[in-house]
Parts: C-alpha cells; sequence; structure tokens
C-alpha cells in the first residue's frame, strides 16, 4: 500500500442467482466486505493462507466478516481476501501475516460501526421507507469524514438500493484520504464491485436482511 487503502461494510450482495446466496442465521447486521490497497506495485502472490493462522478470531469472523455464497465456505472467502488483498496490504507495518491482517480488519469494523451511529440518527431498514444521501451523510460525516462513498445497486424494480460505504483510510489507517475514483476495481489486489456512488437526488432504500430471502427482502 503507497499511499492510501479502502475498507468496505457492505448491507447485501447483489447476485443475479438467489440460490447461491445465503445470509447466516447470526447475521443481522452490517459486514466487511474488505480493506485493500488503492496503489498497488508489489504483491506476495506466493503467500499462502492456512485455517491455523485465523483459528482464534474465527468467531469474530464468522459475525462481522462471512462467506455470502452457498458454494463458499467462510475459510475459503477469507482465504481469497488475503490472497486478493492481504497480500497487497502486507507491506504496511502491522499487517504483515493473515492473522495480522484480519486483526486490523476486525478493529476497524469495531470503529466504524455504522448501524449504531445510523440507529441513533432514526435511520433504520425499512421497506418502505426510503433516505437521500445527504440524510445519511449527515450522520456518517462526523465519523468518517466527507471522503467517504455511499453505495448502491439498482434491484429488479429499478429502486436505488444501499449497498455499501466506501472508507478511504491513509497509509497509516487513518481517515482523510480522497480520490475514490482512483479505485476502479482492476489490477492486483482488487476486486470488481457492482455498487455505484448513491445518486444525490435519488431517494434509495436501506433494506432489511431476509434471511430466507437474502435478495429480495422486500418481495
Amino acid at each position: 500500500m503507497r499511499k492510501r487503502g479502502v475498507v468496505k461494510e457492505r448491507r447485501m450482495q447483489s447476485l443475479d442467482q438467489e440460490k447461491l446466496c445465503q445470509i447466516p442465521p447470526s447475521i443481522n447486521n452490517w459486514t466487511i466486505h474488505g480493506l485493500w490497497p488503492l496503489k498497488v506495485f508489489n504483491c506476495c502472490t506466493c503467500w499462502p493462507m492456512f485455517q491455523s493462522d485465523v483459528q482464534e478470531l474465527e468467531a469474530q469472523l464468522d459475525e462481522l466478516w462471512p462467506s455470502l455464497l452457498t458454494i463458499k465456505s467462510s475459510f475459503h472467502f477469507w482465504r481469497e481476501e488475503w490472497g486478493k488483498h492481504g497480500v497487497c496490504a502486507a507491506c504496511v507495518e502491522g499487517m504483515n501475516s493473515p492473522l495480522r491482517y484480519f486483526q486490523i480488519c476486525l478493529k476497524l469494523r469495531e470503529q466504524f460501526d455504522i448501524y449504531k451511529w445510523l440507529q441513533a440518527a432514526g435511520i433504520t431498514p425499512s421497506c418502505h421507507r426510503s433516505y437521500k444521501v445527504a440524510e445519511v451523510d449527515q450522520v456518517l460525516v462526523p465519523h468518517l469524514g466527507d471522503k467517504h462513498e455511499i453505495q448502491c445497486v439498482t434491484d429488479s424494480k429499478g429502486r436505488e438500493v444501499w449497498f455499501q460505504v466506501k472508507i478511504p483510510l491513509s497509509r497509516n489507517l487513518t481517515l482523510g484520504c480522497d480520490h475514490l475514483g482512483d479505485d476502479d476495481g482492476s489490477g492486483p489486489g482488487r476486486r470488481w464491485s457492482p455498487g455505484h456512488p448513491c445518486p444525490p437526488d435519488v431517494p434509495f432504500y436501506y433494506l432489511p436482511i431476509d434471511h430466507q430471502k437474502p435478495t429480495r427482502p422486500c418481495g
């Protein structure tokens, strides 16, 4: 990681085939999408990860960074995250092992408790009520600064649905970076994301979780 990285928290998984999607029964909150550098030049792609590397963190990872795919175990998912992103962030002090990388991610998730901030402000999941970017920004800016990005996906009904929050961080994992557009989802250590910035003038939905119908929580 040269200058900055991005940590993302996700609300839902956008998948075309519902049978591939699952939300574990214990998940009722925001989960981690990932943490990766925006500017990558050297990644040690041959750095393997073993289950024993994160054994002591499994309970926390299951709660805050679960796999949302029926065809992929949690460890398989975590190993992919390490192989795509962790090995590129490992040059940053404090993240130079799978254990330390995931410890940092969990610490950041604890620091950025989006659900708690929103709930305290009366912004709660709903199938009927919509919100605007300015409303949510008013809650998040005091905690995240003004460089974060609220991202949506467009659902089958043509509605804008809140998908994730991108939080840019400096090399020392503090807030304050910008140029989120530099992360185009391509290149080493990055993953394409279906999200787009929520339109500022179009209301979007913050949908509740439905464990039985994960991709269609409101029918």
